[in-house]
């Protein structure tokens, strides 16, 4: 019985930490098909940094521009964003069920001036569980409700 008990502990105990890492893939889907980026991937692209208002805050998030992410991904932007390509959009996924859409052109700056950031970092920490491992901000945005926090898939939709 003792055996069984240690067995389950390492068993669980392994879990536990395999967990972070497995909650920091995410997943980018294309019209070619899905890809899975860690963490080092992410990281590995450009730095942005981005400061955030609100009426009680202000903060400092650090991540990669969404647009970077998904040119890494084969999304093309810039000249060869047009025709049926403006009709389409990204959905972002959080772990809890939330989904928004976000318009192709609205990542593109060619389109926008603004620069949508997968953040990973929030005043040089990274993200806590609540809000973390990714978290898309808006700069600028009126109301924060596609700020979606806990990121885990990416997918590119057409509008039929």
């Amino acid at each position: 019985m003792k055996k069984l008990s240690f067995l389950c502990a390492i068993v669980i105990a392994l879990a536990l930490s395999c967990a972070p890492a497995w909650c920091q893939q995410l997943t980018v889907q294309t019209d070619t098909g899905k890809q899975q980026f860690t963490k080092a991937d992410v990281e590995s692209l450009p730095h942005n940094k981005v400061t955030t208002h609100s009426a009680d805050t202000t903060a400092v998030y650090e991540g990669v521009a969404l647009k970077d992410l998904l040119e890494h991904a084969g999304v093309h932007f810039g000249q060869a964003l047009r025709g049926k390509q403006l009709a389409s959009c990204l959905l972002v996924e959080a772990a809890d069920g939330y989904r928004v859409v976000i318009a192709l052109p609205e990542i593109d700056p060619a389109f926008n001036g603004k620069q949508i950031v997968l953040a990973y970092l929030r005043d040089g920490k990274p993200l806590d569980a609540k809000e973390g491992p990714y978290r898309i901000i808006i700069p600028d945005e009126k109301r924060m409700a596609r700020w979606v926090r806990q990121v885990t898939a990416l997918k590119i939709v057409d509008v039929p």
